[in-house]
């Protein structure tokens, strides 16, 4: 399993954000629903290793959150929702910044192929501070799997794209994900049953269903994602 987590809590003073959670993930697309303070985000930053947990444990590409933290970072790329980006820089400057940091081999090479991925050509050479939200998204996207990382984590990677780059975007989770392990965290629904196989919700801290898509509408009787969220989140 690419991503292993057993009985993680984290606690802000007295409220739960996330209570007691376990769940495994593997290549493929997994995704990670919930409305809004859920627990969702709160779950990503720990398995990134942005912020401990309280208790529990985690694994990624059998590295432990806690004791490997270096490795986990090696293995995982991350997109967070709100994006932080270096501004200033011109998108290409930013690509080869973070291939610096991640020591990229022949790192123009996949500069280049990165930029062609996301469909940055047109605005690689512009300031990030120029470009509209959408193509931030893209920069963000690119920058996470620029070090080819064997898990990604995407928190609304589709917030502020227009239908056609959406679509784009969709594609490139879709291809990213017949090799790599990714957790996508969108409010969302289509975008959801576009590109995952498999999907958690998770509400107040806890996990309310973790099954694929296929089951969760038979077992539910119905043929809308959407009406599974509202009924397993309105309780």
């Amino acid at each position: 399993m690419s991503i292993r987590v057993e009985g993680l809590t984290k606690i802000y003073g007295e409220q739960k954000a996330v209570d007691n959670i376990s769940f495994e993930a593997e290549p493929g697309v997994l995704g990670f629903l919930g409305p809004n303070g859920a627990g969702k985000s709160t779950t990503m930053k720990i398995l990134t290793c942005f912020i401990p947990q309280t208790g529990g444990k985690a694994e990624v590409c059998g590295f432990d959150i806690s004791t490997q933290p270096l490795e986990v970072k090696r293995n995982i790329g991350y997109l967070p929702e709100s994006n932080a980006l270096y501004t200033d820089m011109y998108v290409k400057e930013s690509l080869a910044f973070v291939a610096g940091i991640h020591q990229i081999h022949e790192p123009a090479k996949r500069i280049a192929n990165i930029i062609e991925q996301t469909g940055l050509g047109p605005e690689q050479h512009k300031k990030i501070s120029q470009l509209s939200k959408g193509y931030k998204q893209r920069v963000g996207l690119a920058q996470a799997i620029l070090h080819d990382p064997k898990v990604l984590i995407l928190d609304e990677p589709t917030s502020g794209l227009d239908p056609n780059q959406l679509i784009g975007i969709r594609q490139l989770i879709l291809d990213l994900g017949k090799t790599k392990t990714i957790i996508l965290s969108t409010h969302i629904m289509q975008e959801v049953e576009a590109v995952c196989n498999h999907v958690i919700i998770i509400n107040k801290g806890k996990i309310v269903t973790n099954d694929t898509l296929q089951n969760l509408k038979r077992k539910n009787s119905v043929n809308s994602l959407e009406e599974i969220f509202i009924k397993l989140t309105n309780k």
